[in-house]
């Protein structure tokens, strides 16, 4: 490196520096105005998602409403046996896994599929019309959405028009996770597509030019090319996912069940909700929900390790 490239190194190094030094000192000077923008969000923060956190000593106490959770008497592991010991356990627990590991395995390559298909539209006003499409199931309600699978699903319903049939699809155990997992599907993966596409957006343009002089099919475009681009992103997500596999909301789950469909139907969000806002034990549902918690942080642990020892140690 010549004199002068060093001598402007130097300069730019001592440049930023400064300019370091200068931000600083003016936080310093002008604290105040930083803990006024920041005590909203911090008191925000702490009232909504910290102190709420003291309430899974209900779990390892028998609570009682009047006294309150220090006033409780302690019992310990007590409901957390009662729970494990309970002869529902496994049926809870195998029926969340289905749902979340089926979902995660059916649902996972959706959005990435779509992205792929929709960088190959060439026509940016025919891509905008069908971004918009698969994007509005996103904004129906949950509610709604069970409203309507269980419309098209009744005895009278267009499934059984088409079909000529008579059968209640909403009281088949057999058929609920399939009906949970499709209408899941088409509701969140257009809308899950959006981070996938953004990055395919900085895929080489370059590369993809080349590739096509080199005569390259798509598939083999998609794996020199495309995909490279939105790797890190596919991992981060999967990992995400991997680690909420026993996450799964009540609300759905809850408003597709039916007493017929029960022995599928009934996952462990649905018997914490059941237990402790009809039944009154809190206690018991509490332990419950931190048992579900605690298996979401060790399965996002432990997935995170395994992907990075297989991508390079790349992880979260």
């Amino acid at each position: 490196m010549s004199g002068k490239a060093k001598a402007a190194a130097a300069g730019t190094k001592a440049g930023r520096g400064a300019d370091l030094k200068g931000t600083l000192a003016y936080m310093r000077s002008h604290w105040q105005l930083y803990v006024i923008f920041l005590l909203p969000a911090l008191a925000l923060t702490l009232i909504f998602r910290y102190i709420p956190m003291g309430g899974i000593l209900i779990a390892f106490e028998d609570y009682n409403p009047i006294a309150g959770v220090f006033g409780s008497r302690w019992v310990g592991l007590k409901y957390f046996r009662r729970f494990l010991s309970s002869p529902d356990f496994m049926r809870y627990l195998v029926n969340t896994l289905k749902l979340s590991i089926y979902g995660m395995l059916w649902g996972f390559p959706v959005p990435i599929i779509l992205a792929f298909l929709l960088n190959r539209i060439q026509s940016t006003g025919i891509k905008k019309k069908i971004q918009l499409v698969l994007y509005m199931p996103n904004f129906i309600s949950v509610i709604v959405l069970c409203g309507i699978v269980k419309i098209f699903l009744s005895v009278t319903g267009p499934v059984n028009l088409m079909f000529h049939s008579s059968i209640n699809f909403m009281t088949m155990p057999e058929a609920f996770r399939s009906i949970y997992i499709i209408s899941g599907i088409w509701q969140g993966a257009g809308w899950a597509s959006i981070m996938y596409t953004a990055s395919l957006s900085n895929a080489s343009q370059e590369l993809r030019e080349a590739a096509l002089i080199d005569g390259a099919n798509i598939i083999q475009q998609i794996k020199a090319v495309e995909w490279p681009a939105i790797k890190d992103m596919v991992i981060i997500q999967f990992i995400l996912q991997a680690g909420n596999i026993m996450s799964i909301g009540f609300e759905k789950a809850y408003a597709l069940q039916t007493d017929l469909n029960l022995g599928a139907s009934e996952i462990i969000a649905t018997y914490v909700y059941k237990k402790g806002l009809l039944d009154g034990d809190y206690s018991f549902s509490t332990a419950v929900g931190l048992f579900n918690t605690v298996i979401n942080v060790i399965l996002l642990i432990a997935v995170n390790k395994i992907v990075e020892k297989m991508n390079d140690g790349k992880g979260l």
